[in-house]
């Protein structure tokens, strides 16, 4: 799961209002891209910011949609659609996953006839090394999810001190054994992540260097890298569509343009000419200052594709602090704080995002849209005061850190809100680096500070674990708002074991109830993404979950 920064991830976005379902003609999709235009052929170029890139599957951090899925396959990958709920399906195994009936044990079986690109059978040895790789020193960064649940993994060293790893067995070259330590009914979600890419040790010659042209197994393999500047895929002759349910592989070849400034990706994108008709950006949301250039002119404006959702931006209460342990006072705050200027502070209501009530965010099983304060938007800060008065409280001063370059509007906005309520916030603002040690660290000098939280797969425990267990408190952990309840933490261990995933959302559901009864933190909006694409570019929209776009299944039109 990340803590992501506005600037980055949730910056202000253009909202296409009616004209979302209607993003580039009369056969668009909801969220913004057409699909019946889409062809077979041609080159579609990306545009980002990035400097570097490893497909190295050990040391990446990428969701299920991104870039490094097309060279690489998993066990299980991802399904979206503009207006559903990610899906889990089989990639290169033949369902998501058999469980044993103590829900430590998962199996997988491999499809027939898988191959990477020079023909070499993919086998489950290779699963199992990719895998064991993961957890080599040298190789550090990517997701670890996998790291604390399988057995021995504590203590696990990878493949090139540690030999094999016994928790993952391979009797045979198509059959992959996972043996965990606890139940976790997740499991075909983490064998989606990029660890679990097969990689045969015989191409590991130079683990330092394996990510600049791994051993492909999707529909495209490295032509050629030039670190800061290009990377070239090409088609993988030996991919087999009739395999692979969560890719189309429709481009002939794709092309990375690396090292950009923001201003010159959204200004080519605007401009639309040349190879940049067939040229997106994946990462590099609208700015503010470009939304009246695009809403000025209809034409681009038809070509940003926009999530209806996104990360939760949240103010977390340091409930270990004495003025904020009562939860009486944390239920003031609830009502004193004025999400609509948080709203504005982020663009507005069509640009910053739906004002939020929840934790768990929409576009993950589990979200039940419900409000338990029922607050104005705008704050009500006499019923606060109110509260504040019951609770004895009076003279309540409280300290903000805040991030010094993205999060100052939203820090003054709730500073305002909660002086209307009688409460005075001092703004301590500071770089992202120091922000985050503070907040995440072992003496945490702060009453309030202001956080966005996406989940790195969809599910609830993304939303809910990493944020309120009481493991998570201190040491680098997220849960900044110190928020210990054993019965929470009772309810989130039954919730992360249960594999059945309806009845998992709904325990996940009870479980974000329960904690806003407590009231740790106050959501304040469900952020929104914008990206632009060229005129050229198909099959482009963004969903609740993942708010990013779909690179399995981009295609372009001629």
């Amino acid at each position: 799961m990340k803590r992501i920064t506005r600037a980055v991830a949730v910056a202000a976005v253009l909202a296409l209002a009616a004209a979302a379902c209607n993003a580039n003609d009369k056969s668009a999709t909801p969220g913004g891209a057409s699909t019946a235009a889409a062809e077979q052929g041609g080159t579609w170029h990306i545009l980002t910011t990035s400097k570097e890139i490893s497909l190295d599957p050990a040391k990446s951090q990428n969701l299920g949609i991104s870039s490094i899925h097309l060279v690489l396959r998993g066990l299980t990958s991802w399904k979206t659609s503009p207006d559903k709920a990610a899906e889990v399906v089989p990639d290169l195994a033949t369902d998501t996953g058999k469980v044993s009936d103590d829900g430590k044990t998962w199996t997988y079986k491999l499809k027939s006839g898988l191959k990477y690109a020079d023909g070499s059978p993919i086998v489950a040895a290779d699963i199992k090394y990719g895998v064991e790789r993961s957890f080599a020193p040298e190789l550090s960064g990517g997701l670890g999810y996998h790291k604390s649940l399988l057995v021995g993994g504590d203590k696990y060293q990878g493949p090139y001190k540690g030999g094999e790893l016994a928790s993952i067995e391979t009797p045979d070259d198509t059959t992959v054994i996972f043996k965990l330590n606890k139940p976790y009914g997740d499991w075909p979600w983490i064998v989606s992540m990029p660890a679990f890419s097969p990689v045969p040790k015989k191409a590991d010659t130079d683990p330092a260097h394996y990510g600049e042209k791994p051993a492909a197994s999707g529909p495209y393999q490295v032509k050629s890298y030039t670190p800061g500047s290009k990377l070239e895929l090409e088609r993988n002759p030996n991919w087999d569509k009739s395999t692979d349910e969560a890719r189309t592989g429709l481009p002939d070849a794709i092309v990375m343009d690396m090292g950009l400034q923001p201003d010159v990706v959204n200004q080519r994108l605007i401009a639309d000419a040349g190879d940049d008709k067939f040229a997106a950006t994946t990462g590099t949301s609208v700015p503010a200052a470009l939304i009246p250039t695009i809403t000025g002119n209809p034409a681009v404006k038809a070509r940003v594709a926009t999530s209806p959702s996104g990360a939760l931006e949240y103010l977390a209460m340091n409930t270990k602090r004495p003025a904020l342990a009562n939860p009486a006072v944390r239920k003031a705050i609830e009502y004193a704080v004025d999400k609509q200027a948080v709203q504005v502070a982020e663009g507005g209501p069509e640009y910053g995002g739906e004002i939020a009530s929840t934790l768990i965010t929409p576009g993950i099983d589990g979200y039940n849209k419900y409000d338990l304060y029922q607050a104005p938007p705008a704050g009500d800060p006499d019923k606060a005061k109110q509260m504040l008065a019951a609770a004895g409280v009076s003279n309540l001063n409280l300290v903000l850190a805040a991030d010094n370059t993205t999060g100052l509007g939203v820090a003054q906005a709730i500073q305002q809100g909660l002086k209307r309520a009688g409460i005075t916030v001092t703004i301590k603002p500071l770089d992202s680096e120091p922000l985050t040690d503070l907040i995440t660290g072992n003496k945490p000098d702060f009453d309030l500070t202001v956080s966005s939280w996406l989940p790195d797969f969809p599910s609830a425990i993304g939303n809910i674990q990493p944020l309120f267990a009481s493991s998570e408190i201190g040491n680098g952990g997220y849960n900044i708002s110190r928020y210990s309840n054993p019965a929470v933490d009772s309810a989130i261990a039954a919730a992360t074991a249960e594999s059945d995933r309806t009845k998992a959302a709904g325990l996940w559901g009870a479980v974000d109830k329960q904690i806003m009864q407590d009231a740790p933190i106050v959501p304040l909006v469900y952020a929104r993404n914008a990206f632009l694409h060229g005129s050229k570019v198909q099959n482009f929209y963004l969903s609740s979950y993942p708010p990013y776009p779909n690179q399995l299944i981009v295609g372009l039109s001629k």
